[in-house]
């Protein structure tokens, strides 16, 4: 987990960074240091998003939230794949007081193909674990049992991909490689917008991350 060192108004508006699953905090630093050059005050939280189902993973990282949230400034939320649903369930059982925007980068809002196919192979279940198998696309898992949104989202999804077999033949087109474009979509969400990157390039994209703080400070995208 990484807090960065804060500065001047305790009023300045905060974010917290969730990394998607196998990934770790590292994976957002491009991005956190751009909105802290924006002028946000940031929580990268690093959690172990392959031993516990999603409504756990939100429980764990409860405590540091709280303290962090505890400043009279709007709390936002960025979230990179399954760390969107981790940020939906922790909304829904812990909301913050001050509560802000979330941006979502890729998230499988509607879970994913790809993890359709893969959860009967032992390989997967063993590394992905629990969460790892509530990525499908089936109504009684985690992303579709989620309660809706009440809140500003902003959703950006990628379109391209590295794996062939995954982006042409498994996902519904255009996709990232892991997440169609048509799953990342999210009933309510304030806007959204696509850009040319692949799934895991995704917070590091400079379209990404510009159109990302765009949406903290104004609730919209920026046209293209």
């Amino acid at each position: 987990m990484h807090e960065a060192p804060q500065s001047g108004d305790a009023r300045r508006p905060r974010v917290v960074l969730l990394h998607g699953i196998a990934r770790t905090s590292a994976s957002l630093r491009r991005l956190e240091r751009a909105l802290r050059a924006a002028g946000f005050a940031t929580l990268n939280i690093d959690y172990p998003s392959c031993s516990k189902p999603i409504a756990a993973l939100a429980d764990d990282i409860h405590p540091a939230i709280a303290r962090f949230a505890e400043r009279d400034a709007p709390l936002h939320f960025v979230a990179h794949s399954m760390g969107g649903l981790v940020a939906r369930a922790y909304i829904a059982k812990h909301r913050p007081a001050r509560l802000g925007r979330v941006v979502m980068l890729g998230t499988p809002n509607s879970g994913s193909e790809v993890a359709d196919l893969l959860r009967g192979f032992l390989p997967y279940r063993k590394f992905y674990g629990p969460a790892g198998l509530e990525l499908t696309t089936t109504p009684a898992t985690a992303p579709n049992a989620l309660p809706a949104i009440d809140y500003p989202v902003g959703v950006i999804a990628g379109s391209r991909f590295i794996d062939p077999v995954a982006g042409l033949v498994v996902l519904p087109k255009p996709n990232d490689g892991r997440v169609s474009v048509r799953s990342a979509m999210l009933a309510g969400m304030a806007d959204h917008i696509v850009v040319k990157t692949s799934h895991t390039g995704l917070p590091r994209h400079a379209a990404a991350i510009e159109q990302t703080i765009a949406f903290l400070r104004e609730g919209r995208f920026q046209p293209r």
